[in-house]
């Protein structure tokens, strides 16, 4: 098995099998079907919603390295700030998933007019993928690394 110098990778590499598998699919996740903005708003705001700092310090990173701005990174956090229409899209899903553990109609349709199929489902699972995964860190203690 390669090193990999997070702690996440580290501790679910205990159990080999689960790790190989989560890795499979949470890299579906991190190379799929939705642009690299999109899909960093959806997990800044379920980190946000899940209180996952370590979901957080990583993925403002990536938010970065996606083009997102300090601004927008920090605005993730702040329920009322004015984001477009295709933006507030992606953060109405979290919201949505979150509070109500399920999209409204309205979010739906929007969805519907925006994505085709596969970016739908995918924009689901991610916000459900990435909720799991704050349990998951909260849960065992896992820390964020020092840098």
């Amino acid at each position: 098995m390669k090193a990999n110098p997070y702690n996440v990778f580290a501790t679910l590499a205990r159990h080999p099998k689960l790790y190989q598998a989560w890795l499979g699919f949470g890299g579906v996740l991190l190379h799929g079907t939705l642009p690299a903005r999109d899909r960093e708003l959806a997990i800044l705001r379920t980190a946000y919603h899940s209180r996952s700092a370590y979901e957080w310090a990583h993925h403002a990173r990536i938010a970065r390295e996606a083009g997102l701005t300090a601004l927008e990174i920090d605005s993730v956090r702040h329920l009322d700030a004015l984001w477009s229409v295709e933006d507030r899209l992606v953060l109405q899903v979290a919201d949505d998933l979150h509070y109500g553990g399920d999209l409204t109609d309205a979010t739906w349709a929007a969805l519907c007019d925006r994505y085709d199929e596969p970016g739908r489902m995918e924009l689901v699972v991610l916000v459900a993928h990435y909720r799991m995964l704050a349990l998951v860190l909260r849960t065992f203690r896992v820390a964020i690394e020092e840098r």
